[in-house]
């Protein structure tokens, strides 16, 4: 992990704690990490369940890839090297978020598993769950909502995850929904049952 630069900084501890914020809310703060190629649904599925939780009273938010890259992420290209650093600034805030007792919903190709293993550590055990939302290449071509990959295909894309730079599917995901024969409902129903056995909202 990478230290501050400024070594002339103390962390100070806030006066209401994690417990007493998730207290008030009724539900426990957590990061819902979705990953997965471009086209495979993770914002349609990120967007449900940001309706599914808020619908229960349950504070939610979705970070989804584009949105943070045109503000807090705006001066980074697709590199290697911007990937990583893409991640690891939206890790920590998803940790902030998580803290602040939010169920936190991110929608981030984020191709390699060291930059989203380095994400999970950034939270304690069980703030982090990986979905990765999983789609044969093919179909996500075929729905190509945004015309990138026709693009890739034409070279107008350099560096384009799933055609000209990699993708690492997890090892060990917290869950996996395939989209290729799910619905968004569908999946949208197992996250939503992984989250009510694991305690972290309300059963209904």
């Amino acid at each position: 992990m990478t230290e501050p630069k400024s070594k002339n900084i103390v962390w100070h501890q806030s006066t209401v704690t994690r417990a007493e914020r998730e207290a008030i809310s009724g539900h426990r703060g957590c990061t819902v990490w979705l990953t997965g190629l471009s086209g495979s649904g993770k914002s349609t599925v990120a967007n449900l369940l940001e309706k599914a939780l808020w619908e229960r009273g349950v504070r939610s938010y979705v970070l989804d890839g584009d949105n943070v890259r045109h503000g807090l992420n705006k001066d980074l290209g697709f590199s290697p090297k911007d990937r990583t650093e893409n991640i690891r600034r939206i890790g920590e805030v998803a940790a902030l978020f998580t803290d602040a007792g939010v169920v936190n919903v991110t929608a981030f190709i984020s191709p390699y598993r060291a930059d989203r293993d380095l994400v999970r550590k950034v939270q304690a055990e069980g703030n982090f769950i990986e979905v990765y939302v999983k789609c044969d290449l093919d179909e996500c071509e075929k729905r190509d909502p945004k015309g990138l990959y026709k693009k890739a295909r034409a070279g107008e894309i350099p560096e384009f995850t799933g055609i000209s730079a990699p993708y690492e599917a997890p090892d060990n995901a917290e869950l996996v929904v395939d989209t290729t024969g799910q619905t968004p409902e569908q999946s949208l129903a197992v996250i939503l049952r992984y989250l009510e056995t694991k305690a972290y909202i309300p059963a209904v």
